[in-house]
């Protein structure tokens, strides 16, 4: 017999609702996969801290670590520290770095990918290109020093200092020069962080483009790939069929990620995404599939999981977080719905019994018995 549970819409009246989905078939990636597939990872809260939201950071190490475990398990790489863990948005470069250690000491042998930043300068801070390089430098050498691959991110001082076009050419190339070894960009869209508005050095994607290239020709032995989030996927494509030879593209469209991780005869993308936090059965099935040449099964995986995600994603973009941990806790990764800065609170109870329905719908809930308790106390607190 099917569960249900009653869910109240907009106006606090009840539905009855009977859970439908049957949990994905599991498969785990291998190191020949037919793309290479990156989690965003979110971080767990420490409910028990006596800090306020505002204040410093406390992280559940123990099953921070436990849900990268289960990535890798899944053979899914962890780009760690980035904006799903609330880099920037509550996690601070300190803590980022105690984060990428742990992660780097527990998984050694994992394909992990860390974010390097500059957000230990604050942008009323710089004052110049000088400020923002100092800090760029700082991080790639404190991340390489633990043995970790970088994810350059994007910079709100950066922004703040930048004069022209030229004076990203200058940072990047800067910074790239001291990696080690090559490294993943990130364009990450003001959707996702308003501060990064003109990134690259023009609000013009034409113009933006031709700068990322040149950044990339010139450093061309110092970059992996590039990660792009800009939720437009036609965007995306025509920088994909310019890169270079060799340099991969790295989707981060967390809503047509199906399309351009399948590809077109001209190319495809990658994965490098904050929904696969979430999303990580369905991504490793149904990569596991495309290597099979089952291009069908591919899709039909992930395919109905896009409604989940542009849930999820939903404007105001940055707030995407709250989902990612709340699908957590729902199947049991976490006990607790508390988030980092008291993100838990930034999203209304319609969101989450929508995501509740969709998650079913997509074979998303691990244990849908315990899905439905925790969704029932979540529905308490709200006097539902």
């Amino acid at each position: 017999m099917a569960m249900k549970i009653a869910l109240p819409d907009l106006n606090g009246q009840k539905t009855e609702y009977s859970l439908t989905g049957v949990p994905l078939p599991s498969a785990v990636l291998s190191g020949q996969s037919a793309r290479i597939v990156y989690s965003a990872a979110h971080v767990v809260a420490d409910p028990f801290t006596n800090n306020d939201p505002s204040g410093s950071p406390a992280i559940d190490w123990g099953k921070t670590l436990e849900f990268r475990r289960y990535l890798a398990g899944l053979g899914i790489g962890i780009a760690e520290s980035m904006d799903t863990a609330q880099r920037g948005m509550g996690l601070d470069w300190p803590k980022a770095l105690e984060l990428i250690t742990h992660t780097r000491k527990e998984l050694p042998d994992a394909l992990v990918a860390n974010g390097c930043g500059t957000d230990h300068l604050l942008p009323q801070d710089a004052r110049s290109v000088d400020d923002v390089i100092r800090a760029y430098l700082e991080q790639v050498e404190a991340i390489q020093a633990v043995g970790g691959r970088l994810i350059l991110m994007a910079s709100r001082a950066l922004v703040k200092v930048a004069r022209s076009a030229a004076d990203y050419l200058r940072v990047y190339s800067d910074v790239l020069s001291a990696c080690d070894q090559p490294v993943i960009l990130h364009w990450l869209g003001e959707m996702f962080d308003p501060a990064l508005a003109g990134y690259w050095g023009s609000v013009s994607f034409e113009d933006a483009v031709e700068t990322v290239l040149e950044i990339i020709e010139v450093n061309k032995s110092k970059v992996d790939g590039i990660k792009i989030s800009l939720l437009d996927k036609q965007k995306e494509i025509v920088l994909r069929r310019r890169l270079p030879s060799g340099v991969k593209m790295y989707t981060g469209d967390d809503f047509n990620y199906p399309e351009l991780i399948e590809g077109d005869d001209q190319g495809f993308s990658h994965a490098l995404l904050g929904i696969f936090d979430p999303l990580a059965p369905a991504a490793a099935y149904a990569v596991s599939k495309l290597g099979e040449g089952d291009t069908a099964a591919f899709r039909s995986t992930l395919d109905p999981t896009v409604p989940l995600a542009r849930t999820i994603f939903r404007a105001p973009t940055q707030y995407y977080k709250t989902g990612v941990v709340f699908l957590a806790w729902l199947n049991g990764f976490q006990d607790h719905f508390i988030m980092v800065n008291g993100a838990q609170a930034l999203r209304p109870l319609p969101y989450f019994t929508e995501i509740f329905r969709q998650a079913d719908q997509c074979g998303l809930l691990r244990d849908p018995e315990k899905a439905v308790h925790r969704m029932t106390s979540l529905l308490a607190v709200y006097g539902a």
